[in-house]
């Protein structure tokens, strides 16, 4: 049977690894990549792998190249482009705050408008979002990114609902601190301020990712089993061994007071300072 799916922010990460597995499944994989020089980069890895991958420019904040693509009739959008934003709320430039929500929020919920209703129109489809765990909770430094992430969470939530009587399927993987890169560029993104870093409220020379980093192969298999079907739970949450964290740290929420240990820094604030980026969970 002929199963296409579209997949954007293919050009690295998890999109780029579930893109080429899909191929190698049979699917017809049409994967979006932001800028070109990752076009010839990804056809090189798929022809290296034996695979077909149709590789296309895709930027989703790009109303042209979203354009491009609002006609397709596709089985599955794998919402999985997205940037990550670091630094205190204090400290990030408006600029940065506006982009993180442009790439993470608004071009895919573009994007996902014009396939939603051709999805709707023929009664079957599958959206999936990658979101993550930040998307549930939030860590300092990570405020904006999870801010984004907050907002995928409940505009998947809302499109479940509203495309459930047309057939069509809404679901979310949430990956936590997986070893792509990802997590350690989210906190260099204050490299890239135009701003003194004498006004910043934190050293960022500083302070990195404060979680060990997993392989990203549970992320990359449970993303094909949501898409293929074997997977049929909304939320999926990877490491597993993350779930009862989460939920914890919900929970925490409702009866944490807002005066506890002021004057005293935050204990994940004081872990940012002691870990060295892209330290792997074995190590």
């Amino acid at each position: 049977m002929n199963r296409t799916v579209l997949i954007t922010g293919a050009g690295t990460g998890f999109g780029r690894e579930i893109a080429l597995r899909l191929a190698a499944r049979q699917w017809t994989v049409i994967a979006g990549v932001e800028i070109p020089s990752q076009i010839f980069q990804l056809e090189h890895e798929a022809e290296q792998r034996g695979v077909v991958v149709q590789v296309e420019k895709l930027d989703v904040t790009d109303a042209a190249d979203r354009a491009r693509f609002s006609m397709l009739d596709v089985d599955v959008l794998l919402n999985n482009a997205g940037i990550g934003e670091g630094g205190s709320m204090v400290d990030i430039p408006e600029a940065h705050l506006r982009r993180q929500f442009e790439v993470n929020v608004i071009g895919p919920v573009m994007l996902t408008q014009a396939i939603a209703r051709r999805m709707a129109t023929r009664r079957a489809g599958k959206i999936v979002f990658m979101s993550s765990c930040a998307g549930l909770t939030a860590d300092p430094f990570t405020g904006a990114y999870s801010a984004s992430k907050h907002a995928i969470e409940a505009i998947a939530e809302a499109l479940g609902k509203e495309l459930q009587e047309f057939g069509v399927a809404v679901a979310t993987v949430n990956p936590g601190p997986f070893l792509t890169g990802f997590n350690d560029r989210i906190f260099d993104a204050w490299k890239s301020w135009d701003k003194s870093r004498s006004d910043n409220l934190f050293d960022y020379e500083h302070i990195a990712y404060p979680y060990r980093q997993f392989d990203i192969k549970p992320v990359v298999d449970t993303t094909i089993g949501v898409i293929e079907g074997t997977i049929d739970t909304y939320r999926n949450v990877k490491p597993g061994q993350n779930v009862e964290m989460q939920r914890r740290q919900m929970d925490d929420a409702w009866t944490r007071r807002y005066d506890e240990n002021l004057g005293k820094r935050f204990a994940l604030v004081e872990t940012c300072y002691d870990m060295q980026p892209g330290t792997p969970v074995d190590e």
